[in-house]
């Protein structure tokens, strides 16, 4: 039998009622032929040092974020070859070993997906809306109905366009997501009234909201043309229309705004719709980004 491995903080009550966003295997019991050919109860431990973190193998299986695995895992939920595990930071094999979530067996999905999606106008950051509207679901429905499981990485207002990333990478689009990562994401927006640039500065050091401060990575005025202007925006914070609620604040409404990067992947010239495979190298700069 293994070491116990050291217990994380998480929080158990929510593990309790966490919903469990994975797509359940097809077979839910082991088979006979010996495909797999992990531990029973009562076998040998299924414990790994060479495996994958249990919480990272739920997480890529789109069960939750890793945090929020953490979290099912301390709740009593997870099992690992009918054994229930509690503690955090368990190595397996994925191949070798059957994961269950309330007694569900979860798909390990290995094929990664990476998408860079330009959303338009007008269409809502879900993968599904029950009023009807427009959404990014519809966007990548052929994928969806072939099997793929996708979610964005955060969410763009119904009126902002631009870059929207996709994956089925769960652990990734934690981390891009979490706000102790700051991943930067850079905006341009077409506002109303002619913006100095004298203002770059009070913006860099921190606009007080309703909801705290923001400061700009990067405040840029570009153009300046019949009333209106063009300014470039990085910021290192997701919070909601946090770039229409800053250029309101400061008396210059936003009547355009396209995201343009998030971290080290930039929109280009993809056209408003369209979707592009992320290259090796952007997928490289994206983990190194958040540290993976």
């Amino acid at each position: 039998m293994a070491k116990p491995r050291k217990q994380s903080r998480v929080n158990v009550e929510a593990g309790k009622v966490r919903l469990n966003n994975a797509r359940p295997a097809k077979a839910q019991r082991p088979r006979e032929d010996g495909e797999f050919i992990g531990t029973t109860p009562g076998g040998d431990d299924p414990y790994d040092p060479r495996g994958t973190r249990l919480q990272k193998i739920l997480a890529s299986a789109g069960v939750a974020s890793r945090r929020g695995a953490e979290e099912m895992i301390a709740a009593g939920r997870v099992s690992v070859d009918g054994v229930v595990v509690t503690e955090q930071g368990m190595r397996v094999d994925p191949h070798r070993v059957i994961v269950r979530v309330d007694g569900v067996r979860v798909l390990i999905d290995e094929d990664m997906t990476y998408l860079a999606l330009n959303k338009p106008a007008g269409y809502h950051s879900t993968m599904a809306d029950d009023q009807g509207r427009p959404c990014v679901g519809d966007l990548v429905a052929e994928r969806v109905m072939a099997g793929q499981r996708l979610f964005h990485v955060g969410r763009l207002d119904a009126e902002t366009e631009g870059l929207l990333l996709l994956t089925n990478d769960g652990e990734l689009a934690h981390r891009l997501m979490h706000p102790s990562f700051e991943v930067p994401k850079t905006y341009l927006a077409t506002v109303r009234g002619e913006v100095p640039r004298a203002l770059s500065r009070k913006v860099r050091d921190g606009v007080e909201l309703d909801d705290g401060l923001v400061q700009a990575d990067e405040f840029v005025p570009l153009q300046v043309h019949d009333g209106a202007s063009l300014v470039r925006i990085t910021l290192h914070e997701g919070r909601n229309r946090i770039v229409r609620r800053l250029m309101d604040h400061l008396g210059y409404p936003v009547t355009r705004l396209v995201r343009t990067d998030v971290g080290p992947i930039a929109l280009g010239d993809q056209r408003p719709g369209s979707i592009r495979v992320l290259g090796k190298d952007e997928i490289g700069a994206l983990y190194q980004a958040v540290g993976l």
